[in-house]
C-alpha cells in the first residue's frame, strides 16, 4: 500500500490536542508513520509538500516534516501536466 500524507496531516501532531477529533487524527497519523518506518506501507512525496513546508514559520516543525522525506519511496515533481490540471481547479 502506498500512502500520501499532505502537509496538514504532517503538521497534525503540533496542533492543540485538546479536541478529540484532532487527537484521534494525530494518533492515526502517528500509527501510519510507524507502519512506514516498519516498511509495511510506502510513503509517496511530492513537490507540493516541499513547497508548502517552505512557508512553515516554525523551524522545528519544518525540519520534522523534511526529515520524513527520507522515508518516501515515490516522488512526484512539478510538471506541465500537473500544473495545467491544477489551473483548471482554481
Amino acid at each position: 500500500m502506498i500512502v500520501y500524507l499532505d502537509n496538514c496531516s504532517l503538521n497534525r501532531p503540533f496542533d492543540n490536542q485538546n479536541q478529540k477529533r484532532i487527537y484521534l487524527e494525530t494518533e492515526a497519523k502517528l500509527y501510519i508513520q510507524n507502519l512506514i518506518q516498519l516498511g509495511k506501507i510506502e510513503l509517496a512525496w511530492s513537490y507540493m509538500i516541499d513547497f508548502e513546508n517552505s512557508f512553515n514559520p516554525f523551524e522545528e516543525r519544518k525540519q520534522f516534516i523534511i526529515n520524513w522525506k527520507k522515508y518516501s519511496k515515490y516522488y512526484t515533481a512539478a510538471n506541465i501536466e500537473i500544473i495545467t490540471k491544477a489551473k483548471t481547479f482554481i
